[in-house]
């Protein structure tokens, strides 16, 4: 494999380059670089001004066919992309990327991190994930004590420290971006994510690995939460979500009053109370899995692969509210479920990590612009299930919860 590299930031090394540009025509470094799969392909790397976007870097990396806006300044973060035409995105009353020094988390009860909420991929972890609440830790003095927890924890609102951009000419060529963010304190958690987004020339998919170490000398907590997030044009009403589903249990009162048509989409509605429905997916032989959403003519859809192994929870937000408000799906898979983090614990479904290592994960987007290709991933999709039955529960199980 060749690989040409450039590093755009780098604070150990004093590196920042505010502006770069790659394509065929100059590749890297200014020579031209052809790739099997074209000459379409390019990198971009620029600033926000003004706003609550001042500071924010712009990574878009586009194959030809998918561009997607990468944000070293927001956790590496998924802003937004366009595949085939199609905008792939939702519609948040937050309409610009927020830099993290206007996001206050604990505001509003601990839920400031919404403030900051409008990303087609936000991460909520990696020390913890769920809704704001106390947890029980051990202070600096060895003592247990109880510590606040906001809303889906930091690494949403950190910056990288470093960031490379490289392009592989093997086969049709990759292009992709990997940036390093650390979220460390003294006498806390202390991680350090790698981050890679690669895309084949031509493709109509990402793939997001993260590589997860713990940096201290004693085991850790890890909780993980990928939310992946999507509008219109593939939410709509009629929009049917296909998933290999062995279980789907609802998580409250509101939910269990739709539970009925848990895998469909209404239009937008006023005053609409979001629902989230726990799932267990299938997987392959080597634990992988994928799920649709496709909207109701069945012509455009989209997939999430990933694998059960390392991100065994499956959580479902439907949050079909007014356009105004946000009109949003989001399907989210994850290390646990984002219930509190006591919960979760009391399930034994956070993650220790020991001193040194490193959790890995891996998902992928993929955009399917047109029936056949819908009806290809729906087939796919419910062959992971092998002729086994979906179990819907009516009520919430305690076994997805608080227990008791």
């Amino acid at each position: 494999m060749a690989r040409e590299t450039i590093v755009l930031t780098d604070t150990a090394q004093g590196t920042w380059r505010e502006r770069f540009t790659a394509n065929a025509k100059q590749g890297m470094s200014g020579s031209p670089v052809r790739l099997a799969g074209g000459d379409a392909w390019s990198i971009d790397k620029f600033p926000l001004k003004g706003g609550l976007s001042d500071g924010i870097d712009v990574v878009r990396v586009s194959n030809g066919a998918f561009s997607m806006d990468v944000l070293p300044t927001r956790g590496m973060g998924l802003f937004r992309g366009v595949c085939a035409g199609l905008p792939v995105e939702w519609k948040s009353p937050v309409a610009a990327p927020v830099n993290p020094m206007f996001v206050n988390l604990v505001e509003r009860g601990g839920l400031g991190w919404l403030a900051g909420f409008n990303e087609l991929l936000c991460r909520c972890g990696i020390d913890s994930n769920g809704p704001p609440g106390l947890d029980v830790i051990v202070n600096n003095e060895g003592q247990k004590t109880t510590a606040e927890l906001t809303l889906h924890g930091k690494i949403a609102n950190l910056p990288a420290q470093f960031v490379e951009v490289f392009v592989d000419t093997d086969g049709p060529g990759t292009i992709g971006v990997t940036g390093i963010v650390d979220e460390t304190m003294l006498f806390g958690p202390c991680w350090r994510m790698k981050s890679t987004l690669s895309t084949q020339i031509g493709s109509t998919a990402i793939t997001v690995v993260d590589e997860l170490t713990n940096l201290k000398s004693t085991p850790a907590e890890l909780e993980m939460l990928y939310h992946w997030n999507f509008g219109r044009p593939f939410l709509e009403e009629g929009t049917r979500l296909v998933v290999p589903a062995l279980e789907v249990a609802p998580r409250d009162a509101t939910a269990v009053a739709a539970v009925d048509t848990w895998d469909t989409y209404t239009a937008p509605k006023a005053g609409f109370v979001e629902q989230c429905y726990w799932m267990q997916l299938a997987g392959d032989s080597r634990g992988q899995t994928q799920v649709l959403l496709k909207n109701a003519h069945g012509d455009k859809g989209l997939s999430l692969k990933f694998n059960v192994q390392q991100l065994p929870c499956f959580t479902v937000w439907k949050n079909t509210q007014a356009e105004v408000d946000g009109y949003v799906t989001g399907l989210e898979p994850g290390t646990n479920y984002p219930n509190p983090k006591t919960v979760e614990r009391s399930h034994g479904r956070v993650v220790n990590v020991p001193p040194g290592g490193t959790y890995r994960t891996e998902t992928t987007l993929a955009i399917h612009p047109t029936h056949d290709a819908v009806t290809a991933a729906e087939k796919a999709v419910q062959g992971l299930l092998g002729g086994k039955q979906t179990v819907v529960h009516r009520e919430p199980q305690p076994r997805y919860q608080a227990k008791g």
